[in-house]
């Protein structure tokens, strides 16, 4: 039974006695009194004291981050959080004071500090983690964060091309395929036409493609698995266009991304960033293919997805009914 008592110092201290085991502690507020007080209250009942669930939430992160990030798609940006996880305050969190508490008010610091997306993102991997602790280290009997509510997803983007954009850009970049600026924006020209993710882009050297066939093969994309892409003729015309090199448009990631913001800040555009083209060729491929075909071409194994991307006007709807 839990039994709650204001102290001199402003503080509410819980109580808990049950079979024989007692425990204290005391709380800024006696919502959080309350809350660790009943997590104690289900531990003792199934036999987990604090002695079972020894150590502290940063070694979970540390856990993970060695053991199991490596195998997955995504390690490196999974390590780094973790990483980021671990110089947080609530990485010196005792694995038996764990509670949805602890987690939400997490949640609300965080949203204070970064976008909704990102604490999504963040809450998704922690959960992750102590999932795999209760699941197969066995080292909590509940995973406590399943029962914090994650914010609102962010509102899709919907950005697309406006007329003249697109040649504001190969104003800036020039067409000198030898410098990376205007490799970049010819990168962004070939994503419109293909659909293709920015790593995916990338990765493609010369014999995973087949000009003759117009197709390229990626063999690993964001979803873990391989797939075909048909390239239409101006997509060749693209690669064709390019010097040669180990890969089409010889250059990294980040190198990729900076030069495509330098061109797209110099040519005094607003809102458009190298992804929206994904945005863009769905768009336009829409009027092409039928939607299997399209969720094909673009990797999405379920068409819901397609509606993330697809973002006709509906004044152009219009036209199309004529």
């Amino acid at each position: 039974m839990a039994t709650f008592k204001k102290l001199a110092s402003g503080k509410w201290q819980a109580q808990v006695a049950r079979d024989g085991i007692r425990r204290a502690k005391s709380f800024p507020t006696k919502a959080a009194a309350k809350d660790w007080a009943t997590r104690q209250e289900f531990l003792i009942a199934e036999g987990e004291g604090a002695e079972n669930a020894s150590g502290k939430l940063g070694e979970l992160f540390d856990r993970y981050a060695r053991q199991v990030s490596p195998k997955r798609k995504g390690a490196r940006w999974e390590i780094l959080r973790l990483e980021a996880f671990r110089r947080d305050e609530l990485a010196k969190t005792q694995l038996a004071e764990l509670s949805p508490l602890i987690f939400s008010e997490w949640r609300d610091r965080r949203l204070t500090e970064v976008s909704a997306g990102t604490v999504i993102r963040e809450m998704n991997l922690m959960s992750a983690v102590l999932t795999v602790a209760r699941k197969e280290w066995g080292l909590i009997k509940i995973n406590p964060l399943s029962d914090v509510r994650k914010p609102s997803k962010p509102r899709s983007r919907d950005r697309l091309l406006k007329k003249g954009e697109l040649d504001k850009l190969l104003e800036q970049s020039g067409t000198d395929l030898t410098k990376q600026i205007a490799r970049a924006v010819h990168a962004f020209r070939f994503a419109i036409e293909t659909g293709m993710r920015a790593g995916e882009i990338l990765s493609l050297t010369p014999d995973l493609v087949s000009l003759e066939n117009r197709v390229a093969t990626l063999l690993e994309t964001k979803n873990g698995t391989s797939r075909k892409v048909p390239l239409s003729l101006a997509a060749v015309e693209l690669l064709e266009a390019l010097p040669e090199a180990p890969t089409y448009f010889n250059m990294s990631s980040a190198n990729l991304d900076a030069l495509f913001r330098r061109a797209r800040d110099n040519a005094k555009i607003e809102g458009l960033r190298f992804h929206d083209s994904r945005h863009e060729a769905v768009t336009r491929l829409s009027k092409k293919l039928d939607v299997l075909s399209l969720a094909r071409m673009i990797g999405h194994k379920d068409i819901k997805m397609l509606q993330v991307y697809y973002n006709e006007s509906a004044e152009d709807i219009a036209k199309r009914l004529d």
